[in-house]
This record gives structure tokens, C-alpha cells and sequence, in this order.
């Protein structure tokens, strides 16, 4: 039995495959943007299709970048060149980055080799990795994966 109309029953659906959001906060959550302002609902819902439409991949180090050039860590030469720090996901690098002590650069691989979840080192972006390290400008790499099982599996593979 529907409780809504089928246009909010799909908001709230939408709003459930979000990490973290299960049916009542997505309930919350629709609600939440009906009440909005058009105008307000409108700059949401632009602010969603703009991030999907403009950001993309950095070519250098696979961290997200508006457009399609290098991002503005890789294009600062105030960076050391010569370092490269291996995170799991972009957002490890903004948690590195708050820290202002690391000055290198930065390889982000999308996820973690993950047998169980049927993830493998084809499935991140280890190649892209290998291939920056094959140019034979970098020194150091550091792994800077999470200590769990995955990032384990991952920093050994590597």
C-alpha cells in the first residue's frame, strides 16, 4: 500500500541508496526538499547535476578535478614531484591535506582489494600507479591505506 504520491515514494527511494540513509531519514530527507523554496529545491537539484556533469578524474593522479586537466595539487610546482602518498578514496586526501604536513603528491585508487566483495587490483586504479612510477621521477611512495584487512591486502599488493 502507498502511503505517498509515487514522485515522493521515488524521492524517498532515491534518498535510501545514499551511504548511511536508511527509510526514515530518506522519509526526512524528501520531506525536507518539498518544504524547500522552489528556488532553493531548483539550486539543489542543479548542484547534483553539476557535480556529476564536471568533475572527473585528475589524469595524473586519479583525485577528483573540476574539468579536464590535472588537479590543483598535481599542477602546483610548489609540490614535491618526487613523493607520492597511496590513498583508498579522495576524500583520505582532503584528511591529509587538513593536516598541512605532507607536501608530495598524491595517487588516488577508488577502493581497496576486496576478495570477499569481489574487488581486485583491476578494479582500482593500481595501473595508473604503476605506470606514474614506471616514469621513474618518484623517490618515495608511501601506502596510506586504512589498517584493516583490505588496506592490508592492498598496501602488499602494491
Amino acid at each position: 500500500m502507498q502511503y505517498f504520491p509515487p514522485a515522493l515514494e521515488n524521492l524517498v527511494e532515491q534518498f535510501a541508496k545514499l551511504p548511511g540513509v536508511g527509510v526514515k531519514s530518506a522519509q526526512r530527507l524528501a520531506f525536507y526538499v518539498l518544504s524547500m523554496p522552489d528556488d532553493e529545491a531548483n539550486a539543489f537539484a542543479q548542484a547534483v547535476i553539476s557535480a556529476k556533469t564536471s568533475i572527473h578524474c585528475c589524469p595524473v593522479c586519479q583525485n577528483l578535478t573540476d574539468g579536464d586537466g590535472p588537479c590543483s595539487i598535481c599542477a602546483s610546482p610548489k609540490r614535491d614531484q618526487s613523493t607520492i602518498c597511496v590513498v583508498a578514496d579522495p576524500k583520505d586526501v582532503a584528511a591529509m591535506e587538513r593536516s598541512r604536513e605532507y607536501q608530495g603528491l598524491y595517487h588516488v585508487l577508488h577502493g581497496v582489494i576486496s576478495p570477499m566483495n569481489h574487488v581486485g587490483p583491476d578494479d582500482i586504479r593500481v595501473k595508473e600507479l604503476v605506470d606514474r612510477v614506471a616514469k621513474g621521477d618518484v623517490r618515495e611512495v608511501i601506502m596510506a591505506t586504512n589498517p584493516d584487512t583490505e588496506g592490508e591486502a592492498t598496501a602488499m599488493y602494491l
